[in-house]
């Protein structure tokens, strides 16, 4: 964590204060759309009813025609033996464990490359599912003979003797093979090539696609460039050498290709649109043209809707283009689920008429739904860019095709659909058997859809041409291909789905979208299995956000930052000039530190009682504030903190919009708590001092003043020495929203403005985050007094981390690129949730860290207001130098250091930079930047290794990568860490979602954004916190309640049975993710009494929250009757030296009046903060607050969409 108090402060810049238009760059990398894109744009985020009305009033009249011609295809369909397709999905439907076992070991056994691993999930999958329970359509792929075999024998898979368990492993994979091969046309395009000459003989045309997902680096983009150079070769010279049929009119009707953009430039996104527009234009073009001299077709996929405007700007260049103005082979995908679907063809016929060509349009229904989803949600869209139910998009899908056929010869319309209503529908629009053959063609994927359209392609059915879209790779490519189709077709909305299930009709099946909307309750509403963004916390509003790859946002966005008036001049005694660290000579504004006298008066003038509200009437204040705050988002008003945490902080836009979220998130979450736990019966601790470091000058600085104020406290906030100007306006912001001046001081200051607070006797409380250096110094000045009531002064702390991700063999190599990337570098590793370790199995490392090397080769360092820049300065000259020096300390070790090529010159800036070293008990102190540290495991070793990475004493985050959901859970359990992240990033909690904190060398708990914190803020809090209860309770509390009450202490477990231990809830989460909040034990509880019966209840108290007390020798021998305890509390109940004890503990209990001397005594040999709890007016101490709070976030989508909601889709 940053050192919030003791870092230097820069040396005064002199001139005059600088504000220049510093987002000018950000307005020169945005750009103006024609009428016709802007309408694109415009329709967007258009309301889902409204879009439905509008698309009824323009669709065809439902044909009773068409309904019939469905109704023939449908019956046709069902008198065939099912297809593959949809025996599978009948064997294994998506929604349920069988299904997932199936899409879990196809995603991922092929490719890993240990028996060991395989075996572990093969094992572990076996367990999960009633296999015996497989119907016949499970032999298809011979999977129900090999899994029949393993489980018939009535033994476990992992009891299975080896030569069963490599026959099983064999049998497998190979039947995951046969599934995988019939949805490829080819390992190679020579193959397919052969493959597909039998059904051009029939009459079917085909595009052919190289498997690939995303370019995570430039090698990756290197290789898919090539292999869709070799794929245009290979597909132009057959076709002129008759492989394939030869055609009159080759674009159309011969065979072409499909190019997917991300795989051919690593950072396919907005942000990078300067370099993608000369870059990838430039491979395109050079494809195009390669296309052009063959003249066969290449087609442009389509991606996710935040690559739509670079995908049609790439797609307008490709038009101008005057070498190809002849040729009529460029085609592109249009995905109907967009809700701007229709506008968008528009466009695309606008610009065939512009540019004199016959553009190839493909309209499909889109592949990445539930993504797109969970993109919204997450960042708080206003809404979705696509529709939330099957039936809207298949109106939106006629509507498209009604535009694209009413465009005549100037588009060539391709409907790509495995929907037998869909194609009777089009096939009447279009004009039955009277349209033309080049009109328009059909298209399906391969090995899906020819059984329709054998019904559609022969001179004998409806003579209509069909193009198979036909994918080419190996294995390894397939994966991510295979499990999307899987799940589309599993979704239980899919045609190809419902027409194998029999409880389906056929009229159910034929009746046109229009028919299906009008029966609704509600006729265009929203999916009600689908969270709205807003909607995301339930009551609870979900900041809203801005999606950076919308223009008409961004432009917005840019504007209004560039009118924000800065700087905030402090002109007295003594005030210095606030500098950028992406650019030390731009001077932002003056700040006068805080004297002594300063603090003296703001803790007379901040009332001793706290604020004087009604808990009602704090809540009302604070969500006034997040609604001020949310302002500066949405443009509503001036974005004066965005713009400063731009500045003054070093951080990129996204990450700006980010920490402004995450403090809206923070003062409503409070808001809401303030009702729920700080009413009627709970007193505040008081005066509450807050304490925030530079890393999120206004995410972390406004959240602990909302807590504070929310159990209602007066609050005296230190923002960081670095970050003032932030803390400022948060203040300003807070007081304006109707917290009163004398309830909220914001001072700023340096390490003796922090000492001057921490160490006022009028300090009731203090939240800090920062370093562990400085969270000890603060314990230690804490502990030299006692509250008024005699018990300890409560410090909430949060600092730093050795968070490790690790990973095994069985995770996606690009997945774990891409998530380390984030997790390490994001905000120029500035976090304290930053990945530090990262932990990869000797078989597969060279390729993961050839990926990541690749990736942050790939990575663009630069001023944080310019939305090309990725990552931003480090915060201070001398950050940058602790951080090079621990990098030169473990080069001169010999260590093998990579660091990203390219670090702007004129700033703080770091580039990210890679390390091996051999342990980690090398790294040392905690590094607090761009700085990953890499080891390397054997077989066998990852259960040890995760065990000394908790030894260093650490326990903030950790991640692991891996498809045994078995493992990674006993990984998390290893840990210990207070936050853990499953196939994920570990970075950007959430609040409320993924409450925040650590343990040991990391903080103190309770969690922030969590359910307990504002009851560790109160002197007396309500008798029962917002959390289910256990419902047993730990063994060895059983067994020391009985030896008390045999020994006539009854009285003395009283309350504690309600213990907290245990409890667990699911949190809130978007699409694709499951967030799971948990109780488990600290640790060990040190026992510090004055007489035996407040011994015993301390014991009590600590083993009911389920951990071990200890208990010095000195009061074990002065109090006594410890030494009859049972065997069976040996280990529970622990006697050591007053050193080793004090050194040995977690947390401790101590009663009031405890002399300070013994507190100071522990703070200072103790080498964490170690929480202090003393007991209520009863003498019950806090069980809620003696437990460790876990947070566990799981990508559940790992696998390549998420399973549930496409089976309530």
């Amino acid at each position: 964590m940053p050192d919030s108090i003791s870092d230097p402060i820069a040396d005064p810049v002199s001139g005059p204060i600088c504000n220049a238009d510093a987002f000018a760059a950000l307005r020169a990398e945005t750009q103006t759309q024609s009428p016709l894109r802007a309408a694109v744009s415009a329709a967007r985020f258009v309301g889902e009813r409204e879009r439905v009305a509008a698309l009824l009033a323009e669709a065809p009249t439902a044909s009773e025609a068409a309904e019939a011609l469905a109704g023939f295809l449908v019956r046709k369909l069902r008198a065939h033996r099912p297809g593959p397709v949809e025996a599978l999905m009948r064997a294994f439907p998506i929604g349920t464990p069988a299904g997932l076992a199936l899409m879990s070991l196809a995603e991922a056994l092929p490719r890993i490359p240990d028996a060991t691993t395989r075996q572990a999930m093969i094992e572990e999958m076996l367990s999960s599912v009633d296999w015996n329970a497989l119907g016949a359509e499970g032999g298809r792929f011979g999977l129900r003979r090999v899994i029949a075999e393993a489980v018939g024998t009535g033994r476990a898979a992992s009891d299975m003797l080896p030569g069963a368990k490599a026959a099983l492993r064999v049998g497998l994979s190979a039947a995951i093979g046969r599934i995988g091969r019939h949805f490829i046309a080819g390992a190679t395009i020579e193959s397919a090539l052969r493959h597909a000459a039998r059904r051009e003989a029939l009459g079917y045309r085909h595009s052919f696609d190289m498997l690939g997902e995303a370019a995570v680096c430039e090698a990756d983009a290197a290789r898919y460039l090539d292999l869709y150079q070799n794929a245009i070769h290979a597909v132009g010279a057959a076709a002129s050498d008759g492989l394939v049929a030869r055609f009159a009119d080759r674009p159309v009707e011969g065979p072409g290709v499909s190019v997917k953009l991300s795989a051919l430039h690593p950072r396919f996104v907005r942000a990078q649109r300067a370099t993608v527009m000369s870059v990838l234009l430039q491979r395109l073009t050079g494809l195009a043209r390669l296309a052009a001299r063959y003249d066969i077709g290449l087609t442009i996929d389509a991606e996710e809707v935040d690559r739509l405007d670079l995908t049609h700007d790439l797609f307008e260049a490709l038009c101008a283009d005057e070498v190809t103005r002849d040729w009529h082979g460029l085609g592109i995908v249009v995905q109907a689920y967009q809700r701007a679907a229709p506008e968008l063809i528009d466009h695309l016929v606008d610009l065939a008429q512009r540019s004199g060509r016959r553009l190839m349009v493909r309209l499909v229904k889109g592949a990445y739904w539930d993504s797109e989803i969970k993109r919204a949600q997450l960042a708080g869209l206003a809404d979705f860019a696509l529709f939330t139910r099957k039936e809207h998009t298949d109106l939106s899908y006629l509507v498209c095709a009604q535009r694209l056929l009413a465009a005549g010869g100037a588009v060539y319309p391709q409907f790509a659909t495995h929907n037998a209503q869909t194609v009777a529908a089009i096939w009447r629009m279009a004009g039955g058997p009277e349209a033309p053959r080049t009109a328009y063609e059909f298209q399906c994927l391969h090995g899906m859809g020819e059984p329709l359209y054998d019904e559609v392609v022969p001179p004998d059915r409806l003579y209509r041409p069909a193009r198979i879209y036909a994918p080419v790779g190996g294995h390894d490519a397939l994966l991510a291909y295979l499990v999307r189709r899987l799940l589309e077709n599993g979704a239980n909305s899919a045609f190809v789905n419902r027409i194998a299930d029999p409880q389906t009709s056929e009229a159910e099946l034929t009746r046109a979208p229009q028919a299906r909307i009008a029966a609704a309750d509600e006729p265009g509403a929203p999916s009600p299995f689908v969270v709205a963004p807003d909607a995301l916390f339930g009551p609870r509003r979900n900041a809203a956000g801005l999606d950076l790859a919308h223009e008409p946002t961004l432009h917005r966005l840019a504007e209004s930052l560039a009118g924000c008036e800065l700087p905030l001049v402090d002109d007295g005694e003594g005030a210095r000039v606030i500098a950028e660290p992406a650019d030390p000579s731009r001077r932002l504004g003056r700040v006068a530190d805080t004297t002594p006298a300063s603090v003296a008066a703001a803790f007379e003038a901040a009332p001793a009682s706290g604020w004087a509200a009604t808990a009602a009437e704090r809540a009302e204040v604070l969500r006034g504030a997040a609604d001020r705050l949310e302002a500066q988002i949405t443009g509503a008003a001036p974005p004066v903190l965005l713009a400063l945490v731009v500045r003054e902080a070093g951080r990129t836009l996204p990450d700006a919009i980010g920490e402004l979220r995450e403090a809206i998130d923070f003062l409503r979450y409070y808001a809401d708590a303030a009702g729920l736990d700080a009413g009627p019966g709970s007193t505040p601790l008081g005066r509450v001092v807050c304490i925030s470091p530079w890393n999120f000058p206004v995410a972390i600085f406004v959240g602990q003043i909302a807590a504070a104020l929310a159990a209602g406290n007066a609050v005296l906030a230190k923002p960081a020495v670095q970050t003032p100007l932030c803390g400022l306006a948060a203040g300003a912001l807070l007081h304006a929203a109707g917290v009163p001046r004398d309830v909220l001081g914001v001072l700023p200051g340096d390490a003796a403005t922090g000492q001057a607070l921490t160490a006022d006797p009028r300090c009731d409380g203090v939240m800090f985050t920062g370093s562990t250096t400085v969270g000890r110094q603060i314990a230690i000045t804490l502990a030299g007094r006692l509250a008024a009531d005699g018990r300890p002064v409560p410090l909430i702390a949060e600092t730093g981390g050795q968070n490790a991700i690790v990973v095994d063999s069985s995770a996606l190599p690009e997945q774990v690129a891409i998530d380390v990337l984030t997790s390490a570098f994001n905000s120029a590793g500035q976090r304290c949730s930053a990945a530090r370790i990262l932990c990869l199995p000797t078989a597969t490392a060279e390729h993961v860290l050839g990926l990541l090397r690749g990736a942050m080769s790939a990575l663009r360092l630069g001023p944080p207001e310019r939305l090309s820049s990725d990552i931003g300065p480090m915060i201070s000259a001398a950050a940058v130098d602790r951080v090079a020096a621990h990098v030169g300390r473990l080069h001169g070790w010999g260590r093998p250091v990579y660091t990203a090529p390219f670090a702007p010159s004129g700033g703080h800036f770091l580039s990210p930079t890679l390390i091996e070293i051999a342990s980690v008990e090398e790294i040392g102190a905690e590094v607090f930047g761009p700085v990953l540290h890499v080891v390397r495991y054997g077989e066998g070793e990852l259960e040890s290794l995760v065990d000394r990475i908790a030894a260093l004493g650490y326990g903030l985050t950790f991640g692991v990568q891996s498809r045994l959901r078995e493992r990674a859970a006993a990984l998390v359990e290893r840990s210990g860490a207070g936050n853990a992240y499953v196939n994920r990033n570990t970075i950007g909690a959430v609040v409320g979602a993924q409450p925040f904190g650590g343990h040991g060398l990391s903080g103190t708990g309770p969690k922030a954004g969590g359910p307990l914190i504002l009851r560790r803020l109160m002197a007396h809090a309500p008798a029962a916190p917002r959390l289910p209860r256990a419902k047993s309770l730990p063994g060895a509390f059983v067994i020391w309640r009985s030896w008390l009450h045999g020994n006539k202490f009854v009285e003395l477990t009283d309350g504690q049975e309600q213990t907290a231990l245990g409890a667990a809830e699911t949190l809130p989460a978007p699409v694709g993710e499951r967030n799971v909040y948990r109780l488990v034990p600290r640790g060990a509880g040190l026992c510090l009494a004055t007489d035996r019966a407040g011994l015993y209840r301390q014991i009590g108290a600590v083993l009911a929250a389920g951990s071990r007390a200890i208990v010095t020798e000195d009061d074990a021998q002065r109090l006594g009757g410890l030494d009859r305890l049972s065997v069976f509390l040996d280990g529970e109940i622990r006697r050591m030296s007053r050193k080793a004890a004090f050194a040995a503990a977690d947390f401790a209990l101590v009663e009031p009046g405890t002399p300070w001397q013994t507190l100071q005594e522990l703070a200072t040999g103790a080498h964490r903060i170690v929480p202090l709890f003393a007991p209520d007016d009863t003498g019950h101490y806090p069980g809620e607050l003696l437990v460790s709070e876990r947070s566990e976030s799981i990508n559940t989508a790992a696998i390549g969409g998420d399973v549930t909601l496409l089976s309530l889709a």
